[in-house]
C-alpha cells in the first residue's frame, strides 16, 4: 500500500493556544512523554464535528486543568507543520504527515494556582510563563518555523 493510499499525505486538524497572562507572558509546558528540555504551548486535535474554538477551550481544560480565558484574536487561516520522517510512523499510526492548526491568542483570567497539570490524562510535567520572543527557542526544532510564524502573527494582531 502506498503512503498516499494510507493517507500519509494528510494533515491532522488541530488548534493551538497562546495563553497570555496579565504581563503578556505565554504559558508553556513540558510534555510528560519527552526527555528533552523542549516546552510547548497547549494544543490538540479537533474531534470530528467539533468547532475549533470549542476545541481550544476543551484542550486548555484537559491539559492545564482550567479554561478560564477569553479570546483576544485568532490566526486568519491555518498554520501547518510537518513531522520529521522518523516520527511520522510513530505518531497517529502513521496517518498524518503533520498538523494543520488554527491558533488562538487568549488572555488568562484565572490565578496561577488554578493551573493544574494533574488532569485525567496528564500531558505535561511542568509549566511556566515565558517571554513571547523566547517561544521559538523553547520548542522542538522541527516546530521552530511554526512557532516563529505564530509569534510574528500574534505580536502583530495583539500589538505586543
Amino acid at each position: 500500500m502506498t503512503n498516499a493510499a494510507k493517507g500519509v499525505d494528510d494533515y491532522r486538524l488541530g488548534v493551538g493556544i497562546m495563553l497570555l497572562n496579565a504581563d503578556n507572558q505565554v504559558l508553556v509546558a513540558q510534555r510528560i512523554d519527552k526527555v528533552s528540555d523542549a516546552w510547548q504551548m497547549p494544543q490538540g486535535g479537533i474531534d470530528q464535528g467539533e468547532d475549533p474554538l470549542a476545541t481550544a477551550f476543551r484542550e486548555l481544560a484537559e491539559e492545564i486543568g482550567t479554561n478560564d480565558a477569553e479570546v483576544i484574536t485568532e490566526t486568519d487561516g491555518w498554520l501547518t507543520y510537518d513531522l520529521p520522517e522518523d516520527l511520522r510512523a510513530k505518531l497517529w499510526r502513521g496517518r498524518y504527515k503533520g498538523q494543520r492548526q488554527k491558533w488562538y491568542a487568549m488572555r488568562y483570567l484565572g490565578r496561577d494556582e488554578d493551573i493544574n497539570l494533574e488532569t485525567e490524562h496528564p500531558e505535561f510535567s511542568a509549566w511556566k510563563w515565558a517571554s513571547i520572543d523566547d517561544l521559538p527557542d523553547l520548542i522542538v526544532p522541527f516546530k521552530r518555523p511554526l512557532y516563529e510564524q505564530i509569534v510574528a502573527v500574534m505580536k502583530d494582531k495583539v500589538g505586543l
